[in-house]
């Protein structure tokens, strides 16, 4: 199975934005113009979350998620405020091929999960994980890492597989940012909990931290943003390193 790379861009409109654990927040580049870096260099997808529409309770800017799908010819997932059936629609009509939830459906409604998969097809619903450590086990957060749900990570990512999730997004507050590797142990046990597909993020600081990654955990994408956004590396480097090794990625 391939695994797919991903470009993840953290928008805080009107720029894409680097925070380090959800926090300090550095602008990097315009959306747009960064998914079509990225787009040009290989990657497979482009998802794109504005980190700050839940936290500020304000409406989603669908202009700039357009001006950025225009850019693109791969799948492209689009988050960040969305709160309802028609947050979806408008999305999908902006050029958005799937949809991200985490803070609404977490926190408020999770039967949106159920609703927008029966009317879109599960591929078109992804759920965003945004996991903190504790002693002995993961708590799913909200708004960048701001807000406790309660909710074990690795019961929440079974629930809403059951609910018709296609796809879980998995982020780490606790390495998010740092460039120091992935939560591997964390991305083995959701791979592990579920049947849908898994993309890990949060994490990577160098080739061998992706190598590492996979071949431990076998998720299906690895969300990358800090090694491009910097650029320490290139998509293209990326994948040749990988494809050297043994990993098989698209071309």
């Amino acid at each position: 199975m391939r695994t797919r790379i991903i470009a993840k861009l953290d928008v805080k409109p009107p720029y894409v934005v680097k925070p380090v654990h959800f926090e300090g927040l550095r602008k990097v580049g315009i959306p747009a113009e960064l998914a079509k870096k990225y787009y040009d260099q290989g990657a497979d997808e482009v998802f794109y979350i504005d980190i700050v529409a839940s936290l500020y309770q304000r409406e989603i800017l669908f202009d700039t998620i357009e001006e950025t799908a225009n850019e693109l010819l791969i799948p492209f997932a689009v988050g960040g405020g969305v709160r309802s059936m028609e947050n979806f629609s408008k999305l999908f009509h902006k050029g958005a091929d799937k949809v991200v939830l985490n803070t609404y459906a977490l926190q408020e409604n999770p039967d949106l999960i159920n609703e927008a998969a029966r009317t879109f097809g599960n591929q078109a619903v992804v759920v965003n994980i945004e996991a903190k450590k504790w002693d002995n086990h993961y708590e799913c957060y909200s708004d960048c890492g701001r807000i406790q749900s309660e909710k074990d990570v690795l019961a929440w990512v079974k629930e809403v597989e059951e609910r018709g999730a296609g796809e879980i997004l998995l982020q780490s507050v606790d390495k998010d940012g740092r460039q120091r590797g992935f939560d591997i142990n964390l991305a083995k046990q959701v791979v592990d909990a579920v049947e849908i597909p898994v993309v890990v993020s949060s994490g990577a600081g160098t080739l061998e931290d992706i190598k590492e990654l996979i071949e431990y955990a076998k998720p299906s994408g690895v969300a990358i943003a800090s090694l491009l956004h910097y650029d320490k590396l290139t998509i293209e480097e990326i994948k040749k390193y990988l494809r050297n090794d043994g990993i098989e990625v698209s071309k």
